[in-house]
Order: structure tokens, then C-alpha cells, then sequence
């Protein structure tokens, strides 16, 4: 049997019609996995008797195991999700003024070792699967519902949790026609979905060929020699073919690519680096988030003092450069940016 969540809606359709089944079918399925959010065949009372169960017999839905919720001080929400095979994953639900954004996990574990990351520590076990990935977003808007809240206010998606997207590619495509099916699926604009990577050149490329979503960089470095030492992917895929793959990103003609700066004490936060980061932008439709270095125990690295940060910042704004300091939220929880681990507490 086959998790039904792994099928996107065309599929489905493909599925049903190989069957001798009416392919219109699929999209009546999906109104009830991903806006009825129904759990049971049996609960499609717009289906045939004979088709509930035919789809029974070959077909499971399964919603992922919560082990275990963590609350922030700043109402941030971080869930230790179980995996059919015991393997663990985290995601985090963010609250903003008037809506949510859910970071959501690719891989279990990570194989990038950027050496910042938390999440490097624990090593790379698996990718996730695309029922695994759209399992995250479906429980999170049903985890909402639960507590009396509109499931619609989730209106943003960030794969920016545990793995690099980019290397789970193919789950990763199908899981954004899932979470991007305006119709049937879970209904989130391209506009609203945003897909962080390390830095895998030749998958950016294809990202804006097969999709609409958004690109965010983990960039963190302005030269090779301190890129390289941060964040190993950057020995095959330099900063100049990087910068090169992200100027020619196909995206829509009013948006940016989103690069993510995390600022580390004495290691990329002097005012050279500021200016290095504006030299190298200047070419690419560009908006920089600057990070500053979220803590954890054995760390090795800091955070900057608010004068440092505030001082980097005002050089690229100086320089016309769209920047902002992005306040983390969850990091009592280590749900913020780099931190998340996945470990029973």
C-alpha cells in the first residue's frame, strides 16, 4: 500500500485512469485529504462506495506522530515530529501579525556540515519522502484547526528547516505542486512559498525553470577562503558560479532572491565584508536578511553586539542595498534559524 500523500494531484489522476476510473475523481480526493483534511476514505461521502473502497485496499493517509511540542516565550510553536520508520524531523510554526509561516524539513539530518548549524551535528540520515514533507504542512493547518483558529491564517511555507532542499529535489518539486495546487491541494500562492539552499548551483538553475516559489540563499561569507570554512558546498560550487546561477534565476520580474547572512563575532562581520556583500549583490535582483549567529551549547561561534549589527546593516543600506536584520524568533526553544536538532528531550 502506498501513502496517498505521496501522489500529486496529477498522479492521481493518471492513477485512477489507469483503473478505468473518471481522472476528474482526483481532484475530489484532494478537496478531502487537503481542505476537508479527512482521514479516512470512508469520510469521501462524495465518492462512490465502490471507489472509497478500491482506494482503501490500495491507499493509506497517515498524519505524522507528535512526540513532543515546545512552546516559546514569543508563542513560537516547535514540533518533534516521528517518522513511520522512527527517525524524527522538527518543524516550526511561526506566529507574524496577522498570519502564520511554517518551516518545514526535507531531509532527516543533513549532509552539508555547514559548521554553524546544529543540525550538521546530528549527520545525515535520509531524505524525506513527498508525503513526509506535505504531512508537515497538512497536520500544521489541522493542528490549528484544533485550536479554534482558521487553518487559512498558515499562508506561509519556508523549507528552511532540517536538510537542503535542493538535494531532495524530486520530493521536493512534487511536494511544492502539492502545497501550490490553487484548486484541490493545500492552496499556498508561489508568492508565499520560499525554498532556502546551501548553495547547489546546478539544482538553483532548474528550481526557477520547474517552479514559480521563492529563492533564498544561505550565503553567510564574502569570500571563498571564509565560505569555504564555514560551509563546505562552497569547495564545488564557488561564489562565483553561485552569484552567476542566481543572476540568471528565472522568477517573476518584480521579485528578489532572498540572501540569508548569518552574522557571526569576528568571523563575517567587519565593515569589509559589509562592502564585499554590496559588490557582490549589485548585479542580482537582491534582498539581504541578515541573521544574527543563534546560539547553542559547543557552538564555537557568537553573536555580534547590537552596535556591530546595526553598523553592517546601515552599510548596505548606505550602499542601496534592500536589507533587514531578521529578529529570530523560538530561540529559547532552539527553533530558530540553524538550531534545530530533532532529539527527544
Amino acid at each position: 500500500m502506498e501513502n496517498i500523500l505521496d501522489f500529486t494531484r496529477e498522479d492521481l489522476a493518471a492513477w485512477l485512469e489507469g483503473k478505468g476510473i473518471r481522472p476528474f475523481r482526483a481532484g475530489q480526493i484532494f478537496k478531502w485529504l487537503y481542505i476537508r483534511q479527512a482521514d479516512t476514505f470512508e469520510q469521501m461521502t462524495d465518492l462512490s462506495k465502490t471507489l472509497r473502497s478500491r482506494l482503501e485496499d490500495c491507499f493509506y493517509i497517515r498524519r505524522l506522530f507528535l512526540d513532543d511540542k515546545q512552546i516559546s516565550v514569543d508563542t513560537t510553536e516547535k514540533f518533534l515530529l516521528r517518522l513511520d520508520d522512527g527517525q524524527h524531523i522538527e518543524s516550526v510554526l511561526i506566529p507574524e501579525k496577522d498570519h502564520f509561516t511554517l518551516c518545514v524539513s526535507s531531509q532527516v539530518g543533513c549532509v552539508q556540515n555547514c559548521q554553524f548549524c546544529l543540525t550538521a551535528k546530528g549527520g545525515f540520515i535520509r531524505n524525506l519522502n513527498v508525503c513526509e514533507m506535505i504531512a508537515q504542512v497538512r497536520d500544521a493547518r489541522y493542528y490549528l484547526i484544533q485550536k479554534d483558529v482558521d487553518p487559512l491564517k498558515l499562508s506561509n511555507i519556508v523549507f528552511m528547516g532540517m536538510g537542503e532542499p535542493l538535494a531532495n529535489y524530486k520530493n521536493l518539486v512534487k511536494a511544492l505542486e502539492i502545497i501550490t495546487d490553487s484548486d484541490y491541494g493545500l492552496k499556498f500562492s508561489s508568492r508565499r512559498v520560499t525554498v532556502s539552499t546551501c548553495g547547489m548551483v546546478p539544482k538553483i538553475t532548474q528550481l526557477g525553470l520547474d517552479t514559480c516559489v521563492n529563492l533564498a540563499v544561505s550565503l553567510n561569507a564574502t569570500t571563498d577562503k571564509m565560505r569555504s570554512l564555514l560551509m563546505p558546498i562552497n569547495k564545488k560550487y564557488p561564489l562565483n558560479k553561485l552569484l552567476e546561477a542566481c543572476r540568471t534565476f528565472t522568477m517573476k520580474p518584480r521579485n528578489k532572491i532572498t540572501f540569508e547572512y548569518i552574522l557571526m563575532k569576528g568571523v563575517n562581520d567587519t565593515k569589509e565584508d559589509a562592502l564585499r556583500l554590496v559588490k557582490l549583490l549589485a548585479p542580482i535582483k537582491a534582498k539581504v536578511n541578515l541573521i544574527p549567529f543563534n546560539g547553542y551549547d559547543k557552538s564555537g561561534f557568537k553573536r555580534p553586539s547590537k552596535k556591530e549589527i546595526s553598523e553592517f546593516l546601515q552599510i548596505l543600506l548606505d550602499q542601496n542595498i534592500t536589507a533587514i536584520t531578521r529578529k529570530s524568533k523560538g530561540d529559547d526553544i532552539l527553533a530558530a534559524c540553524g538550531q534545530l536538532k530533532a532529539k527527544l528531550y
